[in-house]
């Protein structure tokens, strides 16, 4: 019973933050595609702000749900349906897919600072009521994850696509090959906690830190 309320105060408390940061992290990847000059993601009508566009039943509801009751909520883990994207139409393949893969990182940093801001003035304007401000306080942590995990240096992640567009030609081939294990190459890491010992939780505290900073004047006034 214990088990069932804890999941619906915490599918309460994070199923906004989650819809707006993956709805949000893929639309961005379709806009700036479209930006350098593929249409793809366009054409299929995945340029979009309506979350049911870019939620995958497996990896959005079905997975994290299975992974709360196994792991009593200690490991949660999901993905949205990837927004497609033709590298060869962009304008300049190997530069634009550094900047297409980014575009959804930054939205989640930027989403991070906003629930931020939404904070700070909740309690500059005397509320007090715990679930808006954890709503807000989860809603920092989500993107937070987004945008650290999704930078991971591994393709079919969005670190990984920066990497092949960064990396000289031959490198880069070989970086691109991974693609087609990367998804079980990272669940492997992720599972043997690589990925959280020595990416997550280092470049996360020093993205909270950034956020601290870039708040901190906001911070003071309702201190």
């Amino acid at each position: 019973m214990n088990n069932y309320s804890g999941l619906i105060q915490t599918i309460a408390l994070y199923a906004l933050p989650v819809l707006f940061a993956i709805t949000v992290h893929e639309a961005a990847h379709g806009y700036a595609a479209r930006h350098f000059g593929d249409n793809t993601a366009w054409a299929l009508g995945r340029v979009t702000l309506n979350p049911i566009k870019h939620v995958d039943l497996m990896g959005t509801i079905l997975i994290p749900l299975l992974l709360y009751f196994a792991t009593s909520g200690a490991f949660l883990f999901g993905y949205a349906k990837p927004v497609p994207v033709n590298f060869g139409a962009l304008r300049n393949p190997k530069r634009d897919m550094v900047w297409v893969a980014l575009a959804g990182p930054a939205v989640n940093l930027l989403q991070a600072l906003l629930w931020g801001i939404v904070f700070y003035l909740l309690l500059g304007a005397g509320v007090t009521e715990p679930f808006f401000l954890k709503m807000c306080q989860g809603g920092i942590l989500v993107n937070v994850v987004m945008f650290v995990f999704n930078l991971f240096p591994l393709p079919p992640l969005d670190g990984g696509r920066v990497l092949v567009g960064l990396l000289p030609h031959r490198q880069a081939v070989l970086v691109s090959r991974i693609e087609p294990w990367g998804f079980f190459i990272v669940m492997a890491l992720v599972l043997a906690g690589v990925v959280s010992t020595y990416w997550l939780l280092p470049l996360m505290g020093l993205t909270y830190d950034l956020i601290d900073l870039v708040l901190s004047p906001l911070a003071a006034l309702v201190r």
